[in-house]
């Protein structure tokens, strides 16, 4: 994404900066996902992967929460 503007980049992305840090990447299965930790589950982010049918997952998606021993 090009952002075309005047406005500092600092006003523009507030706050993103420590939305990002409580973030992590995990491999689960072959698959590359962000996940945010609980205190015993993983919080899916956002999934990675470049092959659709990685998308069409049942237990893989954006909200899904991952035990942290199964990846």
């Amino acid at each position: 994404m090009i952002l075309h503007t005047i406005v500092p980049q600092e006003l523009i992305f507030q706050g993103a900066e420590q939305e990002f840090t409580t973030q992590q990447m995990i491999t689960r299965n072959g698959i590359p996902l962000i996940v945010e930790q609980d205190e015993k589950m993983y919080k899916v982010v956002r999934i990675l992967s470049s092959n659709p049918d990685d998308y069409l997952r049942n237990d893989l998606y954006p909200g899904a929460l991952i035990s942290l021993y199964d990846h």
